[in-house]
């Protein structure tokens, strides 16, 4: 058997006394009423029971009624995790309506087999000893089953949870109940705007006759790109879900003029221009964070660094960090695909490009970023190329 470095490391503690207690809940209270963003109450949960039992770990598992799964965001040594709502303890717990509580994984009967193939085999791998275990599920305000605690290795002497660390695990749910609910509606509706706006971002593209698959490229392109810049992966990812809406404004750009496969005349592409101006007059008067976001884009990914873009001629730091970025996402998906106006460049044609155009077009420290992040830009390119999308709709 494996023993675990981290439990032997952990000195013998004590079940906390009523006046602590009531510190930790307090504590987390207040945090837990505070806090609508799904990753994080899961944490503050999972901390929060972690404290309360006194256990080693504690995972908070969610139930996805909808895909018949259970889901783990974060967790104490666990990564992310997407498992059948009937798989393994939790989801005995969860469709049994009753808590588990096992004093030693490697000695219980009843569920050996599950064990075996779950806490067990992860030991096996990582080195760590499950002991006792604790699974208790949770309900929402109208006493729907809504996910489960898990809990592992009592850290007291006895080593083995009890019936009052069921209760005062229960107790943690019960506080973090309404936050909960709150934040899984508020995690839902911004995985509509997010499909809202990716299928917007969509349509102003399919008018060119750009397939789908550009706007995820761009995103995602975006979103290496302002990691690579030091960017938070919270900003990075409110680009990522903003940059689709670039081009929006090309809804409103006639069609012989969207659509002619020659050059455009001056009148033509100060036509063509207007989709920048369309676009966040379309999108500026919006409070949400995401469009603000979507309109700084619209409006800004055709200046150029030296100031010779458009619609303003901003220059160099003028432009905002979301349009240089934006930008370069844009030229690179576009020369590399093919266009009713003109064929797809090959690599070392558009990479030549933005070496040329360091510091003309492109901000110079977003094309280093760009040439340093190619390894990642290249598995996007090959994960969403417009092959992949036919061959993926060709399946269906």
């Amino acid at each position: 058997m494996y023993e675990s470095h981290e439990i032997q490391e952990v000195k013998v503690k004590q079940d906390l006394d009523p006046q602590e207690m009531l510190r930790v809940i307090f504590d987390y209270a207040a945090k837990i009423a505070n806090e609508r963003r799904l990753d994080n109450l899961l944490m503050l949960m999972a901390d929060m029971g972690r404290e309360m039992i006194v256990s080693d770990r504690c995972t908070v598992w969610l139930l996805d009624r909808h895909k018949k799964e259970l889901y783990s965001t974060v967790a104490h040594g666990v990564p992310p995790l997407r498992l059948p709502s009937t798989a393994g303890l939790v989801g005995h717990a969860v469709m049994t309506g009753e808590p588990i509580f096992i004093d030693d994984a490697y000695t219980n009967v009843p569920f050996r087999d599950v064990l075996q193939s779950g806490a067990i085999a992860t030991d096996r791998k990582t080195g760590y000893r499950t002991k006792s275990l604790m699974v208790i599920p949770f309900r929402n305000n109208e006493g729907e089953i809504m996910g489960a605690y898990q809990a592992i290795n009592k850290l007291t002497e006895t080593g083995q949870f009890s019936q009052k660390d069921l209760d005062h695990l229960t107790l943690a749910a019960s506080y973090a109940g309404k936050s909960l609910e709150s934040a899984l509606l508020t995690s839902e509706i911004e995985e509509t705007q997010k499909e809202i706006i990716f299928t917007m971002g969509e349509i102003g593209e399919s008018r060119s006759k750009e397939t789908g698959n550009h706007v995820k490229r761009v995103a995602e392109y975006s979103y290496i790109l302002a990691l690579g810049l030091g960017m938070s992966k919270e900003e990075a990812e409110l680009l990522k879900i903003a940059s689709p809406m670039h081009d929006i404004g090309k809804v409103a750009i006639p069609d012989d003029v969207l659509k002619k496969p020659g050059k455009l005349t001056d009148e033509e592409f100060d036509i063509m221009k207007s989709h920048t101006m369309i676009g966040y007059n379309l999108l500026k008067n919006s409070k949400r964070r995401i469009l603000q976001t979507a309109a700084i884009v619209a409006y800004e990914h055709h200046e150029k660094w030296n100031g010779r873009g458009y619609p303003r001629g901003l220059q160099g730091e003028e432009i905002h960090i979301y349009g240089r970025i934006t930008a370069i996402a844009d030229v690179f998906d576009a020369l590399g695909s093919e266009r009713v106006y003109k064929p797809a460049w090959d690599l070392e044609r558009i990479l030549n490009l933005f070496k040329e155009e360091r510091g003309q077009h492109f901000d110079p420290n977003v094309v280093d970023a760009f040439m340093e992040q190619l390894t990642a830009i290249f598995k996007v390119r090959d994960e969403y190329s417009d092959l992949a999308l036919e061959e993926a709709k060709a399946d269906k």
